[in-house]
């Protein structure tokens, strides 16, 4: 009986050992593309890439700190929806956006259709701040939740340790130096969009959950990066972030985060930050292009 029981315990571990090393090979190969692609770059460029049912992983410069610049408007989008489950506002809220508050300057859709500002639902704000990137939206939301901090605290105890959140956009865009104390990193990027897709953490309510991801999935924003090599009409819940460029030609941040759907039924989580970067913005997204497109063609065709 004991002999039957070591077999039993020494196959199981072998099982493991195969289905381990089977994964490295695959998550191998893909890593080898990737490395060809940024190889001839002027750029660091973090990757982390959450695929087959979250049992491959794969990850290039993981854990750097990389500027977050507009991809925190998402998790501050799921500190304002957690505190709408928790009672504290509603969703059909209005808030007040005085015309003080466009930031004239700065990227803002809903400024240019309201150069009086005006009064929004906190739906209709987290939309602009969301889909569209707005800067004026996001700072609105950040006002209501009480700051950036509180959004930092809010991932840090859903257990995102690396990621530091201390300027609004006003703020981050005012000073350069600025946008470097917004950062995480590609690891803790996707792990924050793992945790907060899996319904079996019920991290956010039903209505939260559904509202959050459909929006993602409308975002507007870099047609040439996650989205731009893949085939058209995918379907991809993602969130942008830009810096810009400084006068010496260097833009330190072209990001893209999100969650990419196959064809098979499967998905698989990406986050692409192009960080240091020498290159032109054609070149810049490009990288993230043919960093998910090598993913898709790698994931594409496995069974589900």
């Amino acid at each position: 009986m004991k002999m039957m029981k070591k077999s039993v315990q020494l196959a199981a571990l072998l099982f493991v050992l195969i289905a381990y090393e089977t994964s490295a090979q695959t998550t191998d190969a893909l890593r080898q593309k990737l490395q060809q692609i940024i190889s001839t770059k002027n750029a660091v460029v973090g990757v982390s890439i959450i695929a087959n049912n979250g049992k491959d992983t794969l990850s290039l410069h993981g854990n750097r700190h990389c500027p977050t610049q507009s991809v925190f408007k998402f998790h501050a989008a799921l500190a304002v929806l957690d505190q709408i489950d928790k009672g504290k506002f509603s969703l059909d809220q209005k808030v007040a956006v005085q015309k003080k508050d466009l930031l004239p300057g700065f990227w803002s859709p809903l400024r240019e259709e309201n150069p009086d500002g005006g009064s929004f639902a906190i739906s209709k704000l987290i939309q602009y701040a969301v889909s569209q990137s707005d800067n004026v939206a996001c700072d609105a939301l950040l006002r209501l939740l009480g700051g950036p901090q509180v959004v930092e605290g809010y991932i840090r105890e859903n257990g995102i340790k690396d990621i530091s959140l201390k300027f609004n956009e006003e703020d981050m865009q005012a000073q350069w130096d600025n946008m470097f104390q917004n950062w995480t990193t590609p690891i803790a990027a996707s792990e924050t969009l793992r945790k907060f897709y899996d319904t079996g953490n019920q991290l956010l309510s039903p209505k939260s959950y559904a509202f959050i991801w459909r929006i993602m999935k409308e975002t507007t924003t870099g047609e040439g990066r996650l989205k731009g090599l893949l085939p058209k009409g995918t379907i991809v819940a993602h969130k942008t972030g830009s810096s810009g460029t400084n006068k010496e030609g260097l833009t330190p941040a072209t990001n893209d985060i999100g969650i990419v759907f196959l064809p098979n039924g499967n998905y698989f989580i990406i986050s692409v930050f192009v960080a240091n970067s020498t290159e032109n913005d054609q070149t810049n997204e490009r990288i993230i292009a043919e960093i998910a497109k090598a993913t898709w063609d790698h994931y594409a065709t496995a069974k589900k």
